[in-house]
């Protein structure tokens, strides 16, 4: 029996064939002749509007899969809005400005990209923006997603900068806009400073150090009864080379504290990792001569292990008893909370580093080495000056760039911060976020965390292809001159020209007459901030 014969199948002219390789490009090609967006615009005027907003993908290269999906799923919510009674336009954008497409064109310029002006540098990136929103616009195109192709958003048009310009004057207004200098998350690879949202976390293998640093007389008076013996406090990091820049010990105010003995030697060290610290170097039996609160140290110093500085004894409440000795090596110019205890008792937030990660010249036993690679150096200076007591690798995770997957180092440079505090920034924020409703819920949770505890904002990056900071620094009696009067006169000439013309326009066309000479010294010799604001302020205005 033919069976083929039995069944009952509608009678079409489908071909048998689908063909989509053809029939796609000329069904896309169709809706784009009968203006297909536009006419679902026009039909559903004047309803109720419904607007996504598009977090818009890098005009770097071809769309990836994860762009892919992100335009379909928003494609799908806009076009069921628009067939449920709302106008529910679609402007996709484009973030142009930052990183990646400086490097893709610094390899272009290959060994002369030194001596290549600023200015020109700005105008391949914008070239080579311009190009992949081309690309990308077409493949978004390609998928059948909806939108104002013609008239996207970029953040490269000058009147997008200019908008991003006087956003910065309205920080520069409130007062929330300092510069200062911090230590900051440092990619010596990018050469430029990082938000904690563009750095990650791996797994790494660093040197694991307990250092002896000999206390300075006289001791404090909680450990009178030690005069004239050498005492020496013990610290542990993972960072040897941050030794260097050693200012201070922290110890925490209300944690016990003792001082032992072991083989002739009298130590400092937190009464809870006693056991611990004793493990890790090697103490047999160490006997307990004295028991303190942290607090009663304050005022106390002890020695550089090899440099001719004290290191002042400080009183914090980050040190924990977690890991460590208790005794909390401090370098003010290279951690967040090392910074704030050191700043507090009028430590500089000293950082012997240059912007490559290289040790400059006021530490003359490494000058010129790159930090990680200076690691075993410090700690064999340190076995030569008897301050080792214990040296192995540790495992733990440690913070990497983003974009060049490579170790970044934590290193004080004069950068661009908004306050969370000023103007109750961060009170704001956490109001915003309580009148989103987040899908899935957990969001709000993850989110609030991160912006209950966020430090200020580092808007700075030491890069060109963006938006210029607008500010002018005056070479006579270093001045800084940044004000929200003098970032919209420049506003207004970045819509017309373009951020471009920060770097090549000159002053009589920039500047109005009064911010031509330094208003504290009358001088005239005034440089332009050369740092950029950074991309997440860039996408963050859209």
């Amino acid at each position: 029996m033919d069976y083929k014969a039995t069944l009952n199948l509608p009678k079409t002219d489908f071909p048998m064939r689908a063909n989509l390789p053809q029939r796609e490009p000329e069904m896309l090609a169709d809706w784009a002749r009968a203006g297909i967006y536009h006419r679902i615009q026009e039909a559903n005027a004047g309803k109720p509007r419904f607007v996504l907003h598009d977090g818009p993908p890098y005009a770097n290269n071809h769309i990836h899969l994860g762009q892919a999906l992100n335009k379909i799923l928003k494609d799908f919510i806009v076009k069921l809005k628009s067939m449920s009674g709302f106008q529910a336009p679609f402007v996709p954008g484009w973030d142009c400005h930052g990183l990646p497409i400086e490097l893709q064109v610094e390899k272009g310029l290959g060994k002369d990209k030194k001596d290549v002006e600023p200015a020109e540098v700005i105008r391949r990136c914008r070239e080579h923006a311009l190009r992949f929103v081309g690309i990308q616009r077409e493949e978004f195109e390609r998928l059948g997603v909806f939108g104002d192709w013609e008239h996207p958003y970029l953040t490269l048009d000058p009147a997008y900068e200019a908008a991003e310009v006087r956003e910065l004057a309205r920080f520069m207004e409130r007062g929330s806009l300092y510069r200062r200098k911090k230590p900051v998350y440092w990619c010596p690879s990018c050469v430029t400073a990082l938000a904690e949202a563009e750095v990650e976390y791996d797994d790494v293998t660093s040197p694991s150090i307990f250092v002896a640093f000999a206390l300075r007389q006289p001791y404090p008076e909680v450990l009178g009864p030690l005069a004239g013996r050498p005492v020496h406090a013990v610290i542990w990091t993972t960072t040897p080379w941050t030794i260097p820049a050693n200012l201070g010990i922290a110890f925490h105010p209300e944690l016990e504290y003792l001082a032992v003995e072991t083989a002739g030697r009298v130590f400092l060290v937190a009464a809870g990792l006693l056991a611990r610290t004793a493990e890790a170097v090697g103490w047999e039996q160490p006997r307990e001569l004295l028991r303190f609160p942290g607090a009663s140290l304050a005022g106390g110093a002890a020695r550089h292990p090899w440099i001719e500085r004290d290191s002042v004894f400080l009183l914090g409440d980050h040190v924990t008893l977690e890991q460590g000795t208790g005794a909390v090596h401090t370098a003010p110019g290279h951690g967040a909370e090392d910074y704030v205890v050191g700043s507090a008792a009028g430590l500089e937030a000293y950082s012997p580093v240059d912007d490559r990660g290289r040790f400059t010249a006021e530490v003359p036993e490494f000058a010129g080495q790159f930090v990680f690679a200076a690691d075993g150096n410090v700690v064999a200076k340190l076995e030569e000056s008897g301050a080792l007591l214990a040296h192995e690798d540790y495992r733990h995770s440690y913070p990497h760039c983003w974009r060049c997957r490579k170790p970044v180092i934590f290193r004080a440079t004069e950068q661009w911060f908004v306050s969370m505090e000023t103007h109750d920034l961060r009170r704001r924020v956490l109001d915003e976020i309580e009148r989103v409703e987040w899908i899935p819920s957990w969001g709000r949770d993850r989110i609030r965390g991160m912006m209950e505890s966020r430090p200020d904002w580092c808007i700075s990056r030491q890069r060109v292809w963006g938006v210029p900071i607008v500010a002018l620094h005056c070479r006579t009696c270093g001045e800084v001159i940044a004000d929200a009067k003098l970032a919209r006169h420049v506003a207004d000439r970045i819509e017309k020209h373009g951020a471009l013309v920060w770097y090549d326009g000159s002053d009589e066309e920039l500047l109005p007459p009064e911010y031509r000479q330094c208003p504290a010294c009358k001088g005239v010799d005034l440089r332009r901030e050369r740092d950029i604001l950074d991309v997440w302020f860039d996408s963050g205005v859209s």
